[in-house]
């Protein structure tokens, strides 16, 4: 969860891609929220996981469920298990393991193995769906 999303094109994006992997995270948060701001999806991806690890922000599950929430009617990036995580724990959500099968299946149908398992683990546990066998 730590390293930022490939970055999609040169510039900006790709600038703030470098200093997050440097650990300058002041600029990466400064050049990567405009971009999230303006609607880039990937850009608002990596903005919620700054706001998720506390890395050039101070950690606020919130802020990382909205940023993440934004990216639920897009089709990229692609579903991960991070926005079921979060309703799962409830940490910046309402905790809620039926939102959370709902974004950890998502996921798991594009090949997210974390998706997977812990979409089997809810099913084992009967966690938002009816207790599986």
């Amino acid at each position: 969860m730590s390293a930022f999303a490939a970055p999609v094109a040169t510039g900006t994006f790709e600038d703030a891609v470098d200093a997050h992997a440097r650990g300058d995270y002041a600029k990466a948060l400064r050049l990567i929220r405009p971009l999230a701001n303006d609607g880039n999806a990937t850009a608002q991806f990596n903005l919620g996981v700054m706001y998720l690890t506390g890395r050039g922000v101070q950690q606020d599950y919130s802020a990382a469920a909205l940023w993440l929430r934004k990216l639920q009617s897009k089709a990229t990036p692609a579903p991960n298990p991070i926005s079921g995580t979060l309703y799962r724990d409830g940490q910046g959500v309402a905790q809620d393991d039926t939102e959370a099968v709902m974004w950890f299946r998502k996921a798991a149908d594009q090949g997210d193995a974390v998706a997977e398992f812990y979409s089997g683990t809810q099913y084992a546990n009967g966690k938002g769906v009816p207790q599986g066998l």
